[in-house]
């Protein structure tokens, strides 16, 4: 077996999107304000759980990454909250698109890159758990005890 190789859990700008999140939910939750596109694309129902979702990804995606515990319950954490921050950007950002036309290009295309890297940090963790998994058939419980990498 070669050397089990997993992804760097502290990456600056996942950590930084990810406390932003919930922050952005709470002040659109408590001060009953939000943007303009969301108003009117989103039902009522609709709006509350996508602010819902800002603050259950961060507080979950953090705690994923700080998770103390097993390697492969931080990484599904992770790996579930990217996954749903991915789906509310893009519907942000298909909201702003759909309100806005052509003056939100700019904005829709900032909050896709958003999408499109928490997407692909899914599919990284992904990998890693695969790998993870993997590595977990070639070692015995005895091993895993006695701390053998």
């Amino acid at each position: 077996m070669g050397t089990l190789r997993i992804r760097s859990r502290h990456q600056p700008y996942e950590i930084a999107v990810l406390a932003a999140a919930p922050l952005c939910g709470i002040l659109m939750m408590t001060l009953d304000v939000r943007p303009t596109s969301v108003q009117t694309s989103m039902p009522g129902p609709i709006q509350v759980a996508w602010e819902l979702g800002l603050i259950a990804v961060g507080v979950g995606g953090l705690l994923g990454i700080l998770w103390p515990g097993r390697l492969s319950t931080g990484l599904g954490l992770e790996l579930a909250s990217v996954l749903v921050l991915g789906t509310i950007t893009g519907m942000y950002a298909v909201a702003v698109l759909v309100m806005s036309g052509r003056s939100s290009i700019v904005a829709a295309s900032f909050v896709m890159a958003v999408t499109v890297g928490s997407l692909w940090r899914a599919a990284q963790i992904a990998i890693d758990l695969r790998r993870l998994a993997r590595a977990c058939e070639f070692v015995t419980y005895e091993q895993l005890q006695a701390g053998v990498t």
